[in-house]
């Protein structure tokens, strides 16, 4: 009976973009916060999956004998080496990041006028990443280096055996408006440009924007991705759609973090709560 139970425990996909010292910002979790999030699910024994064996779970071949989370990332930005690295490297936990190629690429073109492991200003209170609307700006302007992941800095990540990197597309297009031959510039270009700066598969991808339609989800799967993150938000059970998984976008809070955790965590309250929530 425990072990029926723990198979049908749904797990949420815990969606993340920045970590940064900048509150306020939706899209931001603070490095306090995130470092207190990441040692609950570590204390309390959630195990962290890879992206595999979300998918063995959702095909039944993976069987759970607890609680489990998946954590992710969007974007691909520098602070998530600078803040978010050192606790998942303390905490041993795993965690999927799903990069722009175009970013990344005219990150890497240009040397940056200070290495990133100098970057470091927590310890002095000292805030070196700008806010994500500044980051946007300084993207728009074509300065990815100071705000965006590099494949240096993505090399060192994926090499600690704890960060996996997939698709977030090329572009960062929304891709519930685009042609079939956009969409296959879009999640084909950059499906292999991953592939071959890490030398592994990419069949993963996550949609910019949250913003997808039919015609992109064939595409997809025609340039071979496996599964599809979404920003729906809900949680995933046994037999959940492998190319269309939901997500939870965290809140910069701790507390609010661990009561999510138990409720998400548990099939009875999780889709109580989430059935509340729509209403």
């Amino acid at each position: 009976m425990l072990n029926y139970f723990n198979r049908e425990c749904p797990i949420p996909v815990l969606m993340y973009h920045h970590v940064n010292p900048h509150k306020g910002d939706m899209v931001t979790v603070t490095p306090e916060v995130f470092e207190g999030q990441m040692k609950y699910l570590h204390e309390s024994g959630y195990r962290t999956l890879k992206i595999d064996e979300l998918l063995s779970y959702i095909a039944g071949g993976l069987t759970l004998k607890g609680k489990a989370v998946v954590v992710t990332f969007d974007d691909g930005w520098l602070d998530n080496y600078i803040y978010a690295f050192p606790a998942m490297k303390k905490y041993k936990i795993n965690t999927a990041i799903f990069i722009i190629t175009d970013r990344t690429e005219r990150a890497s073109a240009i040397n940056p006028p200070a290495s990133p492991l100098k970057l470091r200003g927590e310890q002095r209170g000292v805030t070196v990443v700008p806010t994500h609307k500044e980051s946007k700006l300084l993207i728009e302007k074509n300065e990815d280096y100071k705000v965006v992941l590099n494949w240096e800095l993505i090399k060192e990540m994926s090499d600690s055996g704890l960060v996996e990197f997939y698709c977030h597309t090329k572009s960062h297009a929304k891709c519930n408006g685009l042609s079939e031959n956009e969409l296959l510039k879009e999640l084909g270009k950059s499906k292999k440009i991953i592939e071959e700066k890490l030398n592994k598969p990419c069949p993963y991808l996550c949609w910019p924007y949250g913003k997808y339609s039919d015609v992109a989800v064939e595409i997809a799967k025609d340039a071979g991705y496996k599964a599809i993150f979404t920003t729906n938000p809900g949680i995933v059970k046994i037999g959940s759609d492998p190319l269309a998984i939901n997500r939870i976008v965290v809140k910069d809070n701790v507390a609010w973090f661990k009561k999510r955790m138990l409720v998400y965590t548990n099939s009875i309250f999780s889709g109580f709560y989430l059935r509340i929530k729509k209403k």
